[in-house]
């Protein structure tokens, strides 16, 4: 029988009413204790990592998670993240940068109620991810939820209530899981015997959405602060002013202190081209910026958390990030 960890981090699965809202108050012992069922499917130890709402969630935390695994690779077969749902997709991308190409699945799953409730989504999704993680079959970084077997660089939180809370974005699902029985609709992800964990991450990262007639004066002003910015833009991309406007201008000031630029698109389906329209065009020929394409946001911006924890030296980075993992990236 597998033998597989649980890592507990808290989230909504974990919480009860404190007064004041839910809060994580569940430990990881109580958790498996409401699913008798996972002992059929696999031997189960667990450690309690954290006990945080996924809010409060942050890369060091990514780190000791990824570290956990590392330490306990070599004694288990696989491993389940429980984890709130607000920032689980960020979460299972950035376990898919720092710990790549391996054999052994890392699942990561909460739920929309606490465990402690009688019509909670909880026991299921708890149960599914054990069973996908005790599967010969299953590898690498993937989220369980609802049924459904998402890939870590292309889960997103798109629904604040539902059970069926989380898509695949522009990727197709790996696999659902229906009365207990786990179909597959794709081959298997590349492993290595031995995955490669990675240490460091950059937090310093900037979002900043535009909306239509938007100055750049956050863009200056923030400029010392973060090593880089994502400009969440409108439609396939492109830059308000095009290449002569002060957006641009502000954004040649970041690249001449060698920081880093990246273009993302705000719409959550299929991507960004900005060579489609001059006002992207323009912009992309005239300065060294990256382009996000068809990643999710929350893969886009750990990615690029974990390339600048590697180097900052800006051909690097730009390496690093538009090497695909996990099918983060389809040009």
């Amino acid at each position: 029988m597998k033998k597989v960890l649980m890592l507990a981090t808290g989230g909504t699965i974990a919480s009860k009413d404190s007064g004041q809202g839910l809060t994580p108050a569940i430990t990881s012992e109580e958790i498996l204790d409401y699913v008798p069922a996972i002992g059929t499917l696999c031997q189960v130890e667990t450690i309690q990592l954290m006990n945080l709402d996924s809010t409060n969630i942050t890369p060091s935390h990514w780190l000791k998670m990824a570290g956990a695994v590392e330490e306990n690779y070599d004694r288990y077969d696989g491993f389940v993240i429980t984890h709130g749902t607000d920032t689980m997709a960020y979460t299972a991308a950035a376990l898919s940068y720092l710990i790549q190409y391996s054999q052994k699945p890392i699942v990561i799953t909460g739920s929309q109620k606490s465990i402690c409730l009688e019509n909670t989504d909880a026991r299921l999704n708890l149960y599914n991810s054990f069973l996908y993680a005790a599967d010969d079959r299953s590898h690498g970084v993937s989220l369980v939820f609802d049924g459904r077997v998402i890939l870590g660089t292309r889960a997103r939180k798109e629904r604040t209530k539902s059970f069926n809370a989380f898509s695949s974005v522009d990727y197709p699902e790996l696999g659902v899981i229906r009365d207990g029985k786990l179909i597959r609709y794709l081959a298997e992800l590349e492993y290595r015997p031995r995955p490669v964990f990675y240490h460091q991450m950059e937090e310093r990262i900037l979002l900043l959405t535009l909306i239509p007639g938007m100055g750049a004066d956050a863009l200056e002003a923030l400029r010392d602060r973060y090593e880089a910015v994502i400009l969440q833009s409108f439609g396939v991309g492109g830059l308000p002013g095009g290449a002569a406007g002060s957006l641009a201008q502000a954004m040649e000031a970041w690249l001449e202190e060698g920081k880093t630029i990246l273009m993302m698109t705000q719409v959550p389906y299929e991507g960004s081209d900005m060579t489609v329209y001059q006002v992207g065009y323009q912009v992309k020929e005239k300065y060294q910026l990256m382009e996000g394409y068809n990643m999710t946001l929350e893969a886009a911006a750990t990615k690029l958390m974990w390339a600048l924890g590697q180097t900052r030296q800006s051909g690097q980075v730009r390496q690093l990030f538009e090497q695909p993992v996990q099918f983060d990236l389809i040009r």
